[in-house]
Formats: structure tokens, sequence, C-alpha cells
């Protein structure tokens, strides 16, 4: 009875790590999809340097997210999720108004991916490919809000 009970723990700890991965990567898919309303908003030159300083950020973190997702519910028989980039919000508050949309959900993400961190549960399921997964993908989004900063600032000249 002992390993039954422990199997489903063990089970059930994988799946609420593959859904707390998948919140992650829904913020992520938020923050791209405002990344690229405000790309659409810019002149040519500071397009590329969204581009550059947080479009590509985010859009590895977001790839990187959901192949740790996805291999971590392939190497434990579960079943993975399809991820749908949503739309971007109306630009009621235009650049500033998606800049701060993608710094949200992208400070939303790593927050998130920090708390499952703390919980020790990635450890717990014994993963070390998850738990450098979900490393990577903090550091890719770790400069998103000083880079967006900097942006609006160069933005209002």
């Amino acid at each position: 009875m002992m390993v039954a009970d422990m199997s489903y723990s063990t089970t059930q700890a994988r799946q609420d790590v593959l859904e707390t991965v998948a919140d992650a990567i829904d913020d992520l898919a938020r923050a791209l999809a405002a990344l690229g309303a405000a790309y659409e908003e810019l002149e040519e030159h500071l397009a590329d340097e969204l581009e550059e300083l947080l479009f590509g950020p985010v859009q590895g973190a977001y790839g990187r997210a959901r192949r740790t997702h996805a291999d971590f519910a392939a190497r434990h028989g579960l079943g993975t999720r399809t991820f749908t980039p949503p739309q971007p919000g109306a630009p009621s508050g235009g650049l500033k108004g998606f800049l701060d949309d993608a710094v949200t959900a992208a400070g939303s993400a790593d927050a998130t991916l920090a708390t499952l961190q703390d919980s020790m549960l990635p450890v717990e399921v014994g993963d070390p490919e998850l738990r450098a997964g979900l490393a990577n993908v903090r550091e890719l989004v770790a400069d998103v809000p000083r880079h967006a900063r900097g942006l609006l600032r160069s933005f209002g000249r």
C-alpha cells in the first residue's frame, strides 16, 4: 500500500510541475503578443532594437519553456497540451502600454518559475533536465524589465 501512495504522490507532483510550467508558458506567450504589437508601432531602427533586447530573449524563453514542458512530460509519460499564442490587447496605452504588458507577463512567468524552484518540487521529482530548463528560462527573461525601461527612455527622444 505504501508504494501505491508514493507512486501517486510522485505522479501528482510531476503533474503539478507540468501545470505550473504551462502557466509560465502562457505568460510568456502573452509577453510575446504584446512585444509583437509594440514592434508594429515602431520605425525600423527602434523595432530592431526591441527585437534584439526584448523579443529575442522572450521568444527564446518561450521556446525553451515549451521544450522543457514537452521533454519533461515525455520522460515521465505525462500528457502535454497545445499552446496557442494570445492576441495582444487593444493599444489603449500605445507603445508604453504594450511594453508594460510584456514586462508584466514576463515578470509573472519568472515569478511562477521562481516559486516552483523555491518549492523544491523539481528536486523532489528528480529531474535535472527540468531544473536546468527552468533556470535557463529565468536567465533569458531576467533583463526584460531593465531593457524595457531603457527602450522606453530612448523612444521618448
